[in-house]
């Protein structure tokens, strides 16, 4: 396509621009969507009793022992302190840190990491710049009488087998 001048050319471009500017305009932010309500509004509770602590672990231990898989797991009250923790034999070193990381996250921000993993991956990258997030799954707030108690965290596989196995923990709880 020749055009005769170069204010033709102008004319095209600026259509151009003033059409793209306008599509972009119409694409609505969804983090400007205000919610009803505060989401993940879960009141803390009395911290979890060491006992509690050391079922849901042993039944993490025991469904992680069954796959054959090695974990280190982790649980802590609802400020956020270490209650009990199992390193299973021959689980790796890292994911000692990482199994208390996930669940102070989990605790701190009243959810599971698995909701910091998805927002992540969809594009949500300022998500990583919160202070104590771990954007993967495998750490689960225990929730007891509807407040929550503590938190689970769990490392070792993959994120899909950490929380497989923190789920296990978390059932023993109810």
């Amino acid at each position: 396509m020749a055009f005769k001048s170069r204010s033709h050319l102008a004319v095209l471009a600026t259509a151009l621009l003033a059409a793209a500017a306008a599509s972009a305009q119409q694409q609505p932010n969804p983090l400007d969507a205000v919610p009803e309500k505060m989401p993940f509004d879960v009141p803390y509770g009395a911290p979890v009793s060491l006992d509690r602590a050391d079922a849901v672990l042993a039944a993490a231990v025991a469904d992680s022992k069954h796959r054959g898989w090695k974990m280190n797991c982790a649980v802590l009250d609802a400020g956020g302190n270490l209650v009990s923790f199992k390193r299973m034999d021959g689980a790796q070193l890292a994911s000692i840190d990482i199994a208390i990381h996930k669940a102070r996250a989990a605790v701190k921000f009243r959810r599971e990491t698995k909701a910091f993993e998805g927002g992540v991956q969809s594009g949500l990258t300022y998500l990583i710049t919160l202070d104590d997030v771990v954007a993967s799954r495998g750490g689960i707030p225990l929730i007891e009488g509807g407040k929550l108690v503590g938190a689970i965290g769990c490392s070792g596989g993959t994120g899909s087998q950490d929380e497989v196995v923190a789920k296990a923990g978390v059932a023993a709880l109810k």
